[in-house]
């Protein structure tokens, strides 16, 4: 491996959804303890939140069991509805706060921002129209400009979006609108090379065109056939889950080498952190993934 250029802007993690968690509290899901164990068992070193309630949301509890580990915090996660206008600010606000309260506590300097989903991920149930109107745009646009700055002020943390499948920032020509729209000092992205490729996009020339704007990376990859059958028959993002759409690297798209190559070539140091859906799986299933795509990446240069 002597010949692989050594990615060294490239800070290389994992998260609970690589464990299959989607929730704060699920049966279905591995105990807290256990993914903190397994996490640092195949290598990694930084994690992020996950769900808020997933891990302890007692700062000194939490920074001592990832101290014990040699793990450290890179992000948390919101999810946020700002398209539908000013009335659910201080609801939104909330949320947000509890989750960067604890993220700042734990160190990290980010928050992963994302957008609510139009089609529910369980039932299938269509909430919303896919599309938003001219008037919603508006609202989303500002609302995270709003919150990118409050954030900032309030917590000194930089809010990341992040596109996702069956969200009304999704698809290339929509994740492209919301860049143009919004103010970089204020917004970046948080770019999910699967969520980018499951809605059709080119995570390479996304960061090739829109390089200032990526300020954070989710690894994973999507099975294209199983894709393909998603995309025909409509199938919501929950149930494409339990299918395998996301898959274990390298055996899907997009290529993760090239994408690291081009992050690499933007000159500055980012978060690089694997997520692989698989709510819900069996408890053994994550460990011996998440040692093969740690090595795998190694071979990448990360």
């Amino acid at each position: 491996m002597a010949d692989t250029p050594a990615l060294d802007r490239i800070r290389v993690g994992s998260a609970p959804d690589s464990w299959g968690v989607w929730f704060p509290d699920d049966p279905q899901q591995v105990p807290w303890e256990r993914f903190l164990d397994e996490v640092a068992e195949a290598g990694y070193s930084w994690i992020e939140l996950g769900p808020y309630g997933y891990l302890p949301t007692d700062p000194a509890r939490l920074t001592d069991e990832v101290n014990k580990r040699n793990l450290k915090v890179s992000a948390g996660t919101v999810f946020t509805g700002l398209h539908r206008g000013p009335s659910v600010w201080e609801p939104t606000w909330e949320h947000v706060s509890q989750v960067a309260a604890l993220t700042q506590a734990m160190g990290a300097g980010h928050l992963v921002v994302i957008p609510s989903f139009w089609r529910d991920d369980k039932t299938a149930e269509i909430l919303e129209p896919p599309e938003l109107t001219a008037e919603q745009w508006a609202y989303l646009t500002k609302g995270m400009e709003r919150l990118g700055h409050e954030v900032k002020e309030t917590y000194g943390l930089d809010i990341v979006v992040h596109p996702h499948a069956d969200t009304h920032i999704d698809t290339e020509d929509h994740v492209e609108r919301f860049l143009d729209s919004t103010d970089s000092e204020l917004v970046n992205l948080c770019l999910d090379t699967g969520h980018y490729a499951y809605c059709g996009g080119d995570s390479v020339k996304l960061i090739e065109t829109y390089g200032e704007r990526i300020g954070y990376l989710h690894l994973k990859q999507v099975d294209p056939e199983i894709l393909a059958d998603v995309v025909a028959n409509e199938v919501p993002f929950g149930p494409a889950v339990q299918r395998g759409v996301m898959c274990e690297p390298p055996s899907g798209v997009p290529e993760l080498g090239p994408v690291l190559t081009a992050a690499q070539g933007l000159g500055v140091e980012l978060f690089a952190i694997v997520e692989q859906d698989m709510y819900p799986c069996e408890p053994d299933k994550p460990l011996p993934i998440a040692v093969r795509t740690r090595k795998f990446l190694r071979s990448c240069g990360a």
